[in-house]
């Protein structure tokens, strides 16, 4: 026969005091409500907990390390070009707060096409319906024509494609990423998968100049990551190619016995995914660091943490 349960008696529960319990939340670490005031008091309103609690920690990261003349780093994806953040970065390029830029591929075309027309991001799914998806002839043709010349000048392709937009004298030019860091001397580099672009699929595509320029890029990121210790390294919206960049170029540079150790680690994206987590947040900071991830729409979350930090500088 199956055994007959009765439900449990309470009365010899032992209990204690609440004010001897511990609490992961405490009075000094609520928010207040924002009233009225400026933005480093608004940052100062939230909690001192969970996301609110990494983001001030991110913010004091990123001025620790301008203020000790360490680099801050920032990886990126097309996305955040997408969705209007360019004039932000570039400013914290100008203002001495990002130190150098690492993009994929896509960063190059919406970054060309936003200095040369004002817009940029074509509508895949239509375009691709009636064959001309990737297909604008100034995108092509130019960014390729860049690159071509660019390598034959020794140039990476960050270096190529920035020097080109400056000298062609867009009538967006303020708006370029790789433009601005030409001008200011900062270090850009562009990684690129063969395939993955819309200017691989023109006739002025040359292998060996995308491949070798993409190369010499690495190498240049891989000296900005030999000097990563004390410093900044946030991953905004690149779920593949920075993240498999950014753990290469540690392997590289601590085989190389830098000593690549004791760096903030940031990834900012809609959702955490798993190389983000593994290849930027957890594996690089093993032997020592801090690693935050901060998730939410790009269009948000940046100007929050750059604004955040201006604010203090």
């Amino acid at each position: 026969m199956p055994k007959k349960y009765k439900p449990i008696s309470l009365r010899r529960i032992k209990t204690c005091a609440l004010k001897s319990r511990k609490s992961k939340v405490a009075l000094d670490e609520i928010g207040q409500p924002f009233m009225k005031g400026n933005f480093r008091e608004f940052i100062g309103s939230l909690p001192d907990i969970l996301a609110a609690k990494d983001f001030k920690a991110v913010v004091n990261a990123i001025l620790n390390a301008r203020k000790k003349g360490r680099p801050v780093v920032l990886g990126m994806g097309a996305h955040p070009i997408k969705v209007g953040l360019s004039p932000v970065i570039i400013n914290l390029m100008e203002k001495g707060v990002i130190s150098a830029v690492a993009m994929n591929g896509a960063c190059i075309v919406h970054d060309f096409e936003l200095s040369l027309t004002g817009h940029t991001s074509e509508d895949v799914a239509s375009e691709l319906c009636d064959g001309s998806f990737g297909m604008a002839r100034e995108t092509g043709q130019g960014l390729n024509n860049a690159i071509n010349k660019g390598v034959k000048q020794g140039y990476g392709i960050g270096q190529a494609v920035g020097q080109y937009i400056l000298n062609s004298r867009a009538l967006h030019e303020q708006l370029s990423i790789l433009a601005a860091a030409s001008r200011l001397d900062l270090p850009a580099s562009v990684h690129v998968a063969i395939g993955t672009d819309i200017i691989h699929m023109h006739p002025q595509a040359d292998g060996a100049a995308i491949g070798e320029g993409s190369l010499r890029d690495f190498k240049l990121f891989c000296s900005v990551i030999s000097d990563l210790r004390g410093g900044v390294y946030i991953n905004l919206g690149s779920a593949v190619i920075l993240p498999e960049v950014f753990l290469k170029a540690i392997a590289v540079t601590r085989n190389m016995k830098h000593n690549v150790r004791d760096f903030t680690t940031v990834n900012m994206d809609f959702i955490q995914h798993y190389r983000c987590r593994e290849n930027v947040l957890r594996r690089p900071v093993m032997s020592g660091g801090n690693s935050y991830a901060l998730t939410g729409h790009h269009e948000i979350m940046f100007p929050l943490l750059a604004a955040a930090v201006m604010e203090k500088v």
